[in-house]
């Protein structure tokens, strides 16, 4: 588990945290989407609210945090018994967000065709497409989730896939976003658009 970590993430940015497994990568971004508690130390974030900064902690108003969070983890969270397009169209209502793009960005994931078919009928990679299409469907909201915190978003996506998916990222940190991802993987998008933070793992 790591401790004496000072992390600070800024609109525009793009933080990739990596470390071997068991290092806590998953806990941190568990910590930092508000799902676990730090046994020590505070999670805080900015808004603006009414044409006033507000910097308060995730916990102290989770409503308002979760308004400006997307959050995709480790499992891809798609119930097999709906089709493609009733998981996606369920969670961008959830979130009070359009569903009038399903298709679009089912197609943009490369799973239109599919879009009628049960999720306990595809494969894992396509349950990752369906997961991430809420990424592309949130781009295209006008209120759309500022802070993106995303554990393995490459799992099981082919080339062309990743290659997409680096370019949205560096969409979503131009337009005043921010990216915050675990991956095994080595990325193209370029050094001065990329943080790195590596966790160690230790035996105690």
């Amino acid at each position: 588990m790591f401790e004496q970590l000072n992390l600070q993430v800024n609109a525009g940015d793009i933080v990739q945290i990596e470390g071997p497994n068991g290092a806590g990568k998953t806990s941190l971004l568990r910590i930092l989407a508000g799902l676990s508690q730090p046994y020590d130390g505070e999670v805080f974030f900015s808004a603006n609210i009414q044409e006033q900064k507000l910097e308060q902690n995730i916990h102290d108003d989770s409503e308002l945090y979760h308004q400006n969070l997307l959050y995709l983890g480790h499992l891809a969270g798609v119930k097999g018994e709906m089709t493609a397009a009733e998981n996606l169209t369920f969670n961008l209502a959830l979130h009070g967000l359009n569903t009038d793009t399903v298709d679009e960005n089912l197609n943009t994931v490369n799973l239109l065709g599919f879009e009628d078919s049960l999720a306990s009928h595809l494969s894992a990679g396509q349950h990752r497409r369906i997961a991430l299409a809420r990424l592309f469907s949130s781009q295209k909201q006008v209120n759309k989730a500022k802070i993106w915190i995303l554990d393995e978003p490459f799992t099981a996506i082919d080339k062309q896939g990743v290659a997409n998916l680096e370019q949205l990222f560096l969409q979503h940190a131009e337009q005043g976003g921010c990216v915050v991802l675990t991956t095994h993987q080595d990325l193209t998008i370029a050094k001065e658009n990329l943080k790195k933070i590596t966790l160690a793992y230790r035996f105690y």
